[in-house]
């Protein structure tokens, strides 16, 4: 299997497991004359298999993602965190730069004037830059995730 393959089941895994969670709440009490729709017990016991297969299928993947490397040797686990690393970065400054530019809209002339704070024109080339930054690694780890073996 290869590790995209694994990473695809690691999120039907957590999919599986929400819904069953979602159908054990459901079933979990009913009126003393009434009988479940489900069994709640079988769907616990489903969800507890289902729990199991995703940690090992983890713990399977972040093992993978410590040896395998990208082109120019960093690992597959370091690309990773210096993705989501280009993401929270670009998310803080997206929001900072909408917020900055949003009108102020006063509803007499005795109101205070405001002024923006912050160069916004730079942050939204910081922005662009940093979403690049990240399509061009998340280019290369998922081809690294298609030819690795798990």
């Amino acid at each position: 299997m290869k590790l995209a393959e694994a990473l695809l089941l690691r999120a039907e895994y957590q999919q599986k497991t929400g819904i069953l969670q979602a159908r054990i709440l459901a079933n979990l009490k009913v009126e003393e004359s009434e009988a479940p729709l489900e069994d709640p017990n079988a769907l616990l016991r489903e969800a507890c298999e289902v729990n199991a297969r995703l940690c090992t299928l983890v713990k399977q993947i972040n093992a993978r993602n410590m040896e395998a490397a990208l082109p120019g040797g960093r690992t597959l686990a370091e690309a990773l965190a210096d993705r989501d690393a280009l993401k929270s970065e670009r998310n803080l400054l997206a929001d900072v730069a909408n917020q900055a530019v949003q009108k102020d809209f006063r509803l007499t002339h005795t109101e205070l004037k405001t002024r923006v704070t912050v160069p916004v024109a730079e942050l939204q080339k910081r922005v662009d830059d940093l979403s690049r930054d990240y399509r061009e690694l998340d280019a290369q780890i998922q081809a690294v995730n298609w030819t690795t073996e798990l």
